[in-house]
């Protein structure tokens, strides 16, 4: 198979492409959700949750989070599972993947202790469901041990656990409380069963549709992965070493590429992987909310600023709710500025007050 030659400019705008972040913006939810493949529910607010941030970054301030509790609660045209926001046509796949893949050792013996446990769970459901997890009797036989904070949340670990392989579905939340309840009644009917390789193979692609350029392989961390396997087609980006796989649908975006500028969660997919985004951007991040104040470079909860093909900066901001504020600490430039530039990003801040119905203000407000 021939080997596609890019260049870092054409590797970039794929990926931007790939991600809804270029011109013209989508403007449905849900085909939007479909093509990002999921949305992270991450329960930091410093600005707005991650996955409403994200939404509004590709359809703008006529973004409303109360259309996604609607798709996910009422219309079921999207699915919440564990930590994930999904079309329900990912699910098999997801279920499949944790389902047959060889479980660790101390998760599968705590499990096969509390069996009974978790037929009790599926009894209860199916009579009385949907259930938050603190209506559910808790009937372990060995409780789940931690060091942390997880330590005997029992009903919990065990609903996930569960959530994970199909047995049970989140059907809703109350404040960021879940409801569970069994499966048939979350899930569309016709939901194919797919097995491990089938699952790969589809989550594979599905990855490589919402990234565009990816590697095939690398060091696999926790949560959803950055690899792509087989799928596509391999290509090299001149400057970076090694093999990438590109999606050739998106062969051709460079060339009628239109790029806008745009403000990004810090769990945005074009920066997740932190190595992709250093190779292919020359772009360094690291999420510091959990550094020191002073350990700071960029601030808590730094929006990462995208101006059309180039990750130029980041944006320090934060949500004052009480007194009405998008308050403007700093917006840090990679690159120097043009007016351009600066003028797009403060007119992104703009929008991005008006949509929380903040008004911008600090020392680094438009």
């Amino acid at each position: 198979m021939v080997v596609h030659q890019l260049t870092s400019e054409q590797a970039r705008r794929i990926a931007v492409h790939a991600q809804l972040l270029d011109l013209p913006r989508p403007t449905d939810l849900v085909q939007t959700v479909e093509r990002l493949t999921f949305l992270q529910i991450d329960p930091t607010a410093a600005i707005a949750p991650s996955a409403d941030l994200v939404l509004w970054s590709r359809l703008g301030r006529t973004y409303d989070p109360a259309d996604l509790t609607k798709a996910i609660e009422h219309d079921r045209t999207l699915v919440e599972t564990v930590a994930y926001v999904r079309s329900p046509h990912d699910v098999p796949a997801v279920i499949a993947e944790v389902r047959d893949a060889e479980p660790y050792p101390f998760m599968a013996d705590w499990l096969a202790a509390n069996d009974s446990f978790r037929r009790d769970i599926i009894t209860t459901l199916e009579a009385d469901g949907p259930l938050l997890s603190r209506d559910i009797p808790d009937t372990s036989v060995v409780p789940w041990p931690s060091t942390g904070w997880t330590n005997n949340r029992n009903i919990t670990k065990m609903l996930e656990a569960m959530a994970l392989r199909g047995e049970v579905a989140i059907a809703g939340r109350k404040g960021r409380q879940r409801y569970f309840d069994v499966p048939e009644r979350v899930y569309p009917p016709d939901l194919a069963s797919l097995s491990l390789d089938e699952a790969i193979a589809h989550r594979n692609e599905r990855r490589l549709a919402s990234l565009g350029i990816a590697r095939a392989s690398g060091t696999v961390m926790p949560g959803e992965g950055n690899y792509v396997g087989d799928a596509g087609e391999p290509a090299e980006v001149e400057g970076v070493p090694g093999t990438w796989r590109v999606h050739p649908a998106y062969l051709d975006v460079a060339d009628s590429f239109r790029g806008r500028t745009a403000l990004l969660s810090p769990f945005d997919r074009l920066v997740h992987d932190r190595v992709r985004a250093e190779q292919l951007w020359g772009f360094e991040y690291i999420l510091e909310m959990y550094k020191p104040k002073g350990q700071r470079r960029w601030g808590y909860f730094a929006l990462p600023i995208l101006h059309h093909d180039r990750l130029v900066g980041k944006l320090d901001a934060q949500a004052d709710r009480k007194a009405g504020t998008l308050v403007v600490n700093a917006i840090h430039e990679d690159v120097r500025f043009t007016k351009a530039i600066t003028t797009a990003v403060h007119r992104e801040i703009t929008d991005l007050a008006v949509w929380l119905n903040l008004t911008p203000s600090g020392p680094a407000a438009p």
